[in-house]
C-alpha cells in the first residue's frame, strides 16, 4: 500500500514543473492518515518506504529524492539531483540542490544552501545564511554563515552576558544617550540635577 497520494487539485509551479500536494494514506512515524504534506513533482521524489516525509509548504522536484526517515519541512526545497536521507532534516527556508547530499543526523535550516557536490552528514548542523558548495564535506559541527573574499570576522561583547555578537564588515554600536549638562564655573553639572536643585530652593523660599 502506498503511504501517500498526490492531490491533483492542489498544485504549485516551479521552473515550468508542476508539483502536487501530498496526502498521507496511512499512519506512519508521526504522520497520521489523511494528513496533508508539502509538494513533490512525482513519486520518485519521496520514498514510499520508511518514515520519510515532506511537510508544510516544502517541496521536492526534478530528480531529487527524500528517503529513509528524512524530513523536509517549512519552506525548504530540494531539487535537481540532490538527496536527503537517513534521519536528516532540511527545514525553514533552506535549499539543497545540484548533486548535494544531506544524510546521517545532519540538519540544514534557516536560509542555508547546500549545492554543488557538497555533502552534509553525520551530526553536522548548517544554519543561518551559510552556503555549502563545491565538493565540501561536513561531518560534524555547527556552521552558521559564510565568509566571502577572506573578509574579517569580528566579535562584539553583549552586555551582562558571557556571549559575543559575531559580525562582518563595518558596524556601529550605539551608546547610552548622553545627558545634557550645564557648566557653572569650573564644574559641570547634570542639567536635571541643577533644575531639581533650583526647584527645591524656590519651594523653600516660599
Amino acid at each position: 500500500m502506498k503511504k501517500y497520494t498526490l492531490v491533483k487539485s492542489d498544485t504549485i509551479e516551479y521552473a515550468g514543473r508542476t508539483l502536487f500536494r501530498i496526502r498521507a494514506s496511512m499512519d506512519f512515524g508521526v504522520v497520521s492518515k489523511g494528513e496533508l504534506g508539502g509538494y513533490i513533482e512525482k513519486e520518485d521524489n519521496l520514498s514510499m518506504d520508511g518514515n520519510a516525509w515532506v511537510s508544510d509548504n516544502a517541496w521536492v522536484s526534478g530528480n531529487a529524492s527524500v528517503f529513509d526517515n528524512a524530513w523536509v519541512s517549512g519552506n525548504a526545497s530540494v531539487f535537481d539531483n540532490a538527496s536527503v536521507s537517513d534521519t536528516a532534516w532540511v527545514s525553514s527556508n533552506a535549499r539543497v540542490y545540484n548533486n548535494a547530499r544531506v544524510y546521517g543526523n545532519a540538519w540544514v535550516s534557516d536560509n542555508a544552501w547546500v549545492s554543488g557536490n557538497a555533502w552534509v552528514y553525520g551530526n553536522a548542523r548548517v544554519s543561518g545564511n551559510a552556503w555549502v558548495s563545491g565538493s565540501l564535506k561536513l561531518l560534524a559541527g555547527r556552521f552558521l554563515g559564510t565568509r566571502h573574499d577572506k573578509e574579517e570576522i569580528k566579535y562584539h561583547p553583549i552586555p551582562n552576558t558571557n556571549d559575543e555578537l559575531i559580525y562582518k564588515g563595518e558596524a556601529r554600536f550605539g551608546e547610552d544617550e548622553p545627558k545634557e549638562t550645564i557648566k557653572i564655573g569650573d564644574r559641570i553639572y547634570n542639567k536635571d540635577e541643577v533644575e531639581n536643585a533650583l526647584k527645591n530652593i524656590k519651594s523653600e523660599s516660599l
